[in-house]
């Protein structure tokens, strides 16, 4: 039986080739932390450091590869912006308050709840679309206040999909002088993206799944002059102005204390060249050509499944979220398809409760979640397509003899 990998918009898998060559080679032959010594590994690891930067910063057409800061992760870039706008606001005034969605995975809902809970911030969370999942850029102005500091929004839903406006609502937030924080965990290597024109001020993604690097990387990029209106959280060790006891001030220092994951990191830049050695355009079509072969599929011979968020191909990516009628919990339906079927799913609730309490499944313990990668073939979405309608008609013929 195959094993069919279809918990992408978890981790990207397989990765490139050349993502563990590089991590291996910087692992046996160079091993040194760049910025910590003047001996030539260690500036060999500083190369490496600055390409996978401007890897990054020529992906998202940024505007200074230095505001490229790593980080551990996407939740711990959404963590450092969020905390780092909030305490970066002037005491003397009002609680900073902050404008998100109901489509938020917790990486962003937990923050913003803790520091409501503390009494450090206020948060006004928008309505989305019951069945499409998108929110109305509109409603995100009306919500917005004097004290507003900050609007975080999801890019593309790891529940349904769905790809929110963000340029429309990067132009309302500039409008309106407010720094816009845009969660690109399930966009960014998917979909092109261009914080210059889409006006995003911060944008937090995670190394591991469409930049197709490691896990346990990430980065949070910071538009230039954003970074004086943010606190620093974490402080220590730079390499840099090691005569001083306060952190430096400059980019990235400022927001990079400690020791890198240097493997992962050369790992994930090698996963960033390969993006744009294909080209993110290419990776869309494709992506969209399996988007269109799974809808098209489901809306012809699946009686009793139900797809979740948006119908069509323009507005979502391969994050599929399905129910089958008859299966009340979807972790069984996830174990049938991974035992009689080989398919890899991920079921539950998926860290964002509030986006299944939209689209209605939160009572119902969540969805079946099926996400596409660059390597899914179309042969694979047949395969899967297959299987599902396999289980329908199982489950058809069941109620059938009752």
């Amino acid at each position: 039986m195959p094993r069919c990998y279809l918990d992408n918009a978890a981790t990207s898998f397989p990765k490139p080739p050349e993502v563990l060559e590089a991590m291996m080679r910087y692992a046996s032959e160079l091993g040194a932390s760049p910025g910590r010594g003047a001996y030539d590994e260690a500036k060999q690891a500083g190369e490496l450091f600055d390409a996978c930067r401007q890897r990054i910063n020529e992906l998202i057409h940024g505007e200074d590869p230095d505001h490229v800061v790593f980080t551990l992760n996407a939740s711990d870039a959404l963590n450092m912006a969020i905390r780092g706008v909030v305490y970066g606001c002037d005491p003397a005034n009002k609680k900073p308050h902050i404008v998100t969605t109901y489509m938020e995975h917790n990486s962003v809902l937990r923050p913003l709840n803790e520091l409501e809970r503390r009494g450090d911030a206020e948060q006004t969370r928008v309505l989305c679309d019951p069945v499409t999942g998108l929110v109305d850029p509109e409603a995100i102005r009306k919500a917005i206040q004097p004290n507003t500091a900050l609007i975080a929004v999801v890019h593309g839903s790891n529940v349904t999909g769905t790809l929110q406006p963000i340029g429309e609502i990067g132009k309302l937030a500039r409008d309106h002088g407010i720094p816009l924080l845009v969660d690109a965990a399930q966009t960014l290597g998917h979909v092109p993206i261009d914080v210059r024109a889409m006006g995003i001020d911060l944008l937090a993604f995670p190394g591991h799944k469409g930049l197709l690097g490691p896990l346990g990387t990430g980065a949070l990029y910071i538009r230039p002059g954003i970074e004086k209106q943010m606190a620093t959280t974490r402080e220590g060790g730079t390499g840099s102005a090691s005569d001083q006891d306060t952190q430096p001030t400059f980019m990235p220092d400022r927001f990079e204390p400690g020791s890198h994951n240097a493997p992962g990191i050369v790992g994930l830049s090698q996963g960033v060249k390969w993006i744009l050695d294909q080209g993110v355009d290419k990776l869309l079509r494709h992506q969209r050509e399996l988007i269109q072969l799974m809808i098209e599929r489901i809306a012809g011979d699946m009686p009793g499944l139900t797809l979740y968020g948006p119908q069509g191909v323009e507005d979502r990516v391969g994050v599929f979220s399905i129910r089958i009628e008859g299966f009340d919990d979807p972790q069984s339906l996830s174990d049938l398809l991974e035992t009689d079927f080989g398919l890899l799913t991920r079921s539950g609730i998926h860290c964002a409760p509030l986006a299944h309490q939209t689209i209605g499944t939160s009572d119902l313990g969540g969805t079946t979640r099926l996400s596409f990668g660059p390597f899914t073939t179309q042969e694979d979405v047949r395969y899967t397509c297959d299987c599902l309608a396999t289980v329908c008609q199982r489950q058809a013929a069941r109620f059938a003899s009752c």
